[in-house]
This record gives structure tokens, sequence and C-alpha cells, in this order.
């Protein structure tokens, strides 16, 4: 079990980082709260550890090695390592699923664009879909339809991420929208980060992407009716919270470069209440045949990994990807490589 002072400590880090995940959280019962206030609290560290710090690569090589401590069962001396050491332990946690968040964020380490919808799916099947299977996991719930919805809400809210953040991104040098989408408009990526601005094809743009984070909230909610009962108004507050946001930006005239949108506590608060509606008719009507749907293809290894019923493998290597240790191997060349010309470029001849 979760030690009362590493909860407390996820608990508030989560109540400063995450606030549309801390008001979702609040409807579900204690027995999946605790825990899953635990998992985003790791993975929120994981997130903030690459994306803050100056040197990236070194970032995603250390949580490695904090992941493999996790799972040895001797986490790192921190509230959330020693916290997600025991979600491990006690919900069997496949390991793959938070190593492909570790993917995920090594894609970002190496400023990684998308060339297509499809990419941009992968990136936020790793991303977010994975907590969303490991969000399943917590409830018990290893179905594969029911996965394949909760992979398809993690990616519809990675997406609305991505629309509220593009001109944030940008000014960073970041980009997500798929590089295809810049060739149909005929507008160099190089163009657009050198000076951003909410052009009508850019507005264009936004509205595409948010048009498939609505395609898969659809899809999504199909799914919550298969969650436990106890667990369905926090899972349709997410759902909703997120919406909302996306909702912003179309009112904003889908401008997420001028502007950035946000959920007010009243309508976080409005969701909450109709989360409670919703749940309510969850209980009356019959299942929807959506819930049945295809998963996408980019989430299908971590609907698998879920399903498994297996005990985690407890040493780094061990059913790990081809893929992650090719991307983790890039990154360590990059930091050697960096590192090198540190050294290099210190010792002068005299």
């Amino acid at each position: 079990m979760i030690a009362a002072a590493d909860l407390d400590h996820c608990r508030e880090a989560i109540r400063t980082g995450s606030l549309s995940f801390h008001a979702a959280s609040r409807l579900l019962p204690a027995s999946v709260r605790d825990p899953a206030l635990a998992l985003y609290a790791f993975c929120r560290l994981a997130d903030d550890a690459v994306d803050l710090h100056a040197e990236k690569p070194k970032a995603v090589l250390s949580l490695r090695d904090r992941l493999d401590l996790a799972y040895r069962g001797t986490p790192r001396n921190a509230p959330a390592d020693r916290a997600f050491a025991a979600i491990i332990e006690d919900f069997a946690m496949p390991r793959a699923l938070p190593e492909a968040l570790l993917e995920g964020l090594a894609w970002d380490a190496m400023d990684r664009r998308y060339a297509t919808m499809s990419e941009l799916h992968g990136y936020a099947a790793r991303v977010a879909a994975a907590v969303g299977a490991m969000m399943c996991v917590l409830m018990r719930v290893r179905d594969a339809d029911a996965l394949a919805r909760a992979c398809d809400l993690g990616v519809a809210m990675q997406l609305t991420n991505i629309a509220r953040d593009i001109g944030e991104d940008a000014r960073a040098g970041r980009l997500y929208l798929p590089l295809d989408w810049f060739d149909e408009a005929g507008i160099r990526v190089a163009d657009f980060l050198a000076d951003p601005a909410p052009t009508p094809a850019i507005r264009t743009m936004t509205r595409r992407l948010l048009a498939e984070a609505n395609r898969l909230y659809f899809r999504a909610e199909a799914g919550v009716s298969a969650l436990p009962l106890a667990c369905r108004p926090g899972i349709y507050a997410a759902r909703l919270i997120y919406d909302a946001i996306g909702a912003d930006v179309a009112r904003g005239g889908y401008d997420s470069i001028t502007r950035r949108a946000r959920s007010t506590t009243g309508r976080k608060l409005a969701c909450l209440a109709l989360a409670g509606a919703r749940t309510a008719v969850s209980m009356v009507m019959p299942q929807s045949s959506v819930l049945h749907a295809r998963a996408l293809p980019e989430v299908h290894f971590l609907v698998d990994a879920a399903a498994s019923e297996s005990r985690p493998a407890p040493h780094w290597g061990e059913g790990r990807s081809g893929a992650l240790v090719a991307v983790l191997a890039q990154l360590e060349a990059r930091d050697r490589d960096r590192r090198l010309t540190l050294i290099s470029g210190s010792i002068r001849p005299r």
C-alpha cells in the first residue's frame, strides 16, 4: 500500500500541477483515487523532468533508471517513486505501459516532429493513452474493448492539449501539428516557427485537430459504461473538462496563438454535475455498439499489454520494445557527443 505521507505529497503535486485531473479525481472512489493521484504524480514528475530540464536527454535517461528501480522494488527515496513502486506491486502494472510513456518523453527530448496524423496518434498513444490504460489497470479493468476506449480518451485529451498550446509550443521551437498539413497549405514550417500567427490556414489546422479529438471523445464515451459504476463519474468528468478546453479554443475562432484556452472553475463545476447525470443515464441505457469499435492501430500494443494479467518484468531490459531501446540508444549517443564536444571545446592548444 502507498504510505500516507507519500500519498499526501502526490496529492499536493496534482493539486498545483494538474487542476483538471485534480477536479475530476474528486469523483473517483478512494480505492481508485488514491493510486490514481500517485500515478499522475509520477507521470507529471516524468513530464516536467523532461520539459523543464535544460539537458533533456540526461533527464530521460535518469527517468529510465528511476523506472527500473521502481520495478525492482527498490525505488529512489522520493515520495512519487515510492508510491509508484507500491502501485506496481499492488496492481501488477504492466511494464510496457510506463515504458511507452518514457518512449514518448524521449521523442520530446529529441524534438521529434510528426509527418502525418497517424504519427501524431503514435505520439499521443505514448504520452497520454498509456496513462489511460494504466488508469484501467487501477480500476481492475482488463477488457480489451474498454482498454481501447480508454486509449481513445487519452489520445483525444492529448490532441486537445496540442490544439490549446500551438502558440506556446511554436514560440519554444516545438511543433506537433502534422507536417503534411503544412505541405497542403503551402506553408514552410520554418517560417511559421519564426513568426507564429493565427492565419486562416493555421486556424483550419487547429479546427481539424479538434475535430479528430471530438471523434475520439465520442468513441471513448461508449467505454465509460464498461467501467465500474463508482468510477464512471470521475472519467466522465475528465472527458467533459478536457472537451471544454477544446470548446473554448473553438469559441476563440481557433486562435490558440494569441490567446490560451482555459477551463474556468464554473465550467469545471458544471462538468462535474453533468458527469453525475451521464453516469445515471449509463445505468439505464443499453450498451453502445461503439464500445466494440476497433482500437486505433497506434494503441494496439498498449491494449495488449494492459489486457495481460501476468506479473510485470522486474528488471530493465525484460519485455521492453526494440523501438524504446533504439530511442534510448540515440539519446545516450547524443548526450555522449554533447559532452565530448564540451570537453574538446574546453581543451585549447597553448
